[in-house]
């Protein structure tokens, strides 16, 4: 990590000065905000982390609950999301502190007695070279107070305001500065307010109030079959209760989730419509849901010792049409000021572990986008990108949990319609859905339509870019490729060297290297006068020499920014191939032409050029980000 750009502070590095604008903020909830953020779960602290990067813009959280999330809820943290967490430098606190799944087994009856069950396959969870990230188990409220802690170091030095609902959110598409008007209520004193946004985003669950407020609705089917999960601290002689376990007897299912800490386990426990109609027309106890789980591990027993948290649950896969307020006949003419996000726009079970992940995706989609149009560095009609993407996002996983479901619950005589066997066979092929890597963006003002894939078959436009160990040239520092972005909204352009000498007059990585220094470059173009010359776009190049073959000094200036107040130069920007695991062939990059994979804020691939494809690289940057100079907005606060 890179820290002390602007002077020397002794202290703890990860605590940011508070920016000016902190010292004259007036206690208790504002009365105007750029972003107002409603729900203070995964979705909206995810987006007041990346918010939090950009202090000149007021962001606003609000929450309906009376403090912080304490227990319970979702715990499975996937590949991806570990990613995403790995640009706010939270991603190590995470696996060290979580449960990591190595692997998975699965349970079925017993041929030969089939009231008892029996291990049938045991396999990996992730495949190798998935991610460089795991799978790991973490109750959520750990994870929202990592997030919470990373703002409150941040320079906005934002807190939550606990115990504010909302009642109405009013829109004037013609009002100016702050169009959309806010009414909250206050809980304990009845207190009214009322906030004035630029824009609002609601990550307020299944039941949102701002998903109303703008005519939304989840539409989709609930079932009948219920579900019990519990956290408990357990005695028993299950073999497999430290492994992830699917299993599926003829008495029901039930997932394992072995929980961080080496005791705690979770259990996704099916409750049976007929057998257990009684119990849940009342309302299920804890003990009544174990009873259920013994009734399904036979012959192996489980005495439950202590429950940490439990709930009941009924399975419905349910989706908005759009998520945000603009009518899709409107997209041509009007920009939306109001968002959802997370179950506020898509419900379903929460066996397959994609509830929190896709939830903290939307807004990992939307946060780098209104902080690119509030800073006025994109045009803004990025952000119609929102809904096109993340909506068939929610509408393939409601698919695949509808499949998961019925699998999952699928009963050795095929009375369900399947055999528990094809559960094992999908579970294995679905992995990259599950470790959230297989989401592919369609061609848009972001991500290009027609790319020169063949040079860089390993990173397919549209997905997320697949990072890959590299040695960094100035301090030989081995690391990966993918870690060197942060959640500060720029974009990145990885330029991958061909085999000519870098260091020739007559090299084509020498010449997009003088394009990009030049003022005919999109970098010159679109950063603001006097912010750094990586702020908007950072240019990182990978060279396919060894690191110790080549030297700093002989780097393109590009490759040399000056930065900050005393116009530090930063050495962090070109790397060498891995001995080990040379990311040239790892992801199929053409040796012989090199090229430029252009990566968006997100880290996702949005462009993939040969090294002279001067033009077409400051076109595609044309359509997105806005002309240089101007100046910088920054913000009432």
């Amino acid at each position: 990590m890179q820290f002390y750009l602007d002077g020397y502070r002794p202290g703890d590095p990860l605590v940011e000065d508070p920016h000016p604008s902190v010292r004259t903020r007036p206690a208790g909830l504002p009365g105007e905000a750029d972003v107002l953020v409603v729900g203070c779960g995964p979705a909206g602290l995810l987006l007041a982390a990346q918010l939090s990067r950009f202090p000149e813009i007021r962001t606003v959280l609000v929450d309906r609950r009376p403090g912080p999330l304490e227990v319970g809820q979702a715990d499975g943290v996937a590949c991806r999301t570990l990613e995403v967490l790995e640009a706010f430098g939270l991603a190590d606190r995470l696996v060290e502190e979580a449960y990591a799944v190595n692997e998975v087994t699965f349970w079925r009856p017993d041929p030969q007695d089939r009231t008892r069950i029996v291990r049938t396959g045991r396999i990996e969870d992730v495949e190798e070279d998935l991610s460089e990230m795991p799978h790991v188990i973490l109750n959520q409220a750990r994870l929202l107070e990592h997030l919470r802690q990373y703002v409150r170091r941040s320079a906005t030095r934002a807190e939550p305001h606990y115990g504010v609902r909302v009642d109405d959110v009013r829109l004037d598409p013609a009002g100016a500065e702050h169009p959309v008007t806010v009414t909250v209520r206050h809980l304990g004193t009845e207190e009214v307010s009322t906030i004035r946004a630029r824009y609002v985003v609601g990550c307020d669950g299944a039941r949102s109030r701002t998903r109303e407020a703008i005519g939304r609705e989840l539409v989709g089917d609930r079932t009948d079959q219920s579900w019990g999960v519990l956290d408990v601290l357990a005695v028993t002689d299950f073999p497999d209760i430290r492994l992830k376990s699917a299993i599926t007897a003829e008495t029901g299912s039930i997932l394992v989730i072995p929980r961080e800490g080496g005791y705690l386990v979770r259990l996704y426990v099916e409750l049976d419509g007929v057998r257990d109609a009684e119990m849940l027309r009342r309302g299920a106890t804890p003990e009544e849901l174990v009873a259920v789980a013994n009734r399904i591990l036979h012959p192996y027993t489980l005495e439950v010792r202590d429950v940490g948290w439990w709930a009941v649950y009924e399975i419905g896969q349910r989706l908005c049409d759009r998520f945000d307020d603009v009518p899709a006949e409107e997209t041509g003419g009007r920009l939306p000021r109001v968002f959802i996000a997370g179950d506020a726009c898509h419900t379903h079970s929460a066996k397959a572990g994609q509830g929190m992940n896709v939830s903290m995706a939307d807004a990992w989609n939307l946060g780098w986008k209104l902080a690119s149009v509030l800073r006025g560095t994109a045009r803004p009609e990025l952000l119609h990108t929102y809904t096109a993407e993340r909506q068939e996002v929610a509408r393939q996983l409601i698919d695949f949990d509808r499949e998961f479901s019925a699998l999952f619950r699928a009963r050795p005589d095929g009375s369900t319609g399947g055999d528990p066997a094809e559960f094992q066979r999908y579970f294995r092929a679905q992995g990259h859905f599950t470790a959230g890597v297989a989401v592919r963006y369609a061609p848009s003002m972001i991500t290009a339509a027609a790319p020169a894939q063949h040079l860089a078959e390993g990173f397919p436009v549209g997905m997320r870019f697949h990072s890959a160990p590299v040695v960094r040239l100035a301090d030989a520092k081995r690391l990966h490729l993918g870690h060197v972005a942060r959640a500060d909204g720029a974009w990145r352009l990885y330029v991958f060297a061909d085999r000519s000498d870098p260091t020739a007059g007559d090299s084509p990585f020498r010449d997009l290297c003088a394009f990009l220094a030049s003022g005919a470059s999109p970098i010159s173009r679109s950063t603001p006068p006097g912010a750094d010359p990586d702020s908007v776009i950072d240019v990182r190049a990978v060279l396919q020499q060894g690191h110790r073959e080549l030297t700093v000094e002989a780097l393109p200036p590009v490759l040399l920014p000056r930065k900050g107040r005393f116009g530090l130069v930063d050495y962090e920007k070109a790397f060498c191939p891995d001995p080990a695991a040379d990311v040239f062939d790892l992801r199929g990059v053409d040796r012989d032409a090199g090229c430029v994979v252009v990566v968006r804020p997100d880290q996702y691939v949005a462009h993939v050029l040969p090294l002279d494809g001067h033009e077409a690289l400051a076109g595609f940057f044309g359509d997105v980000l806005v002309p240089a100079p101007r100046s910088i907005r920054t913000g009432t606060r």
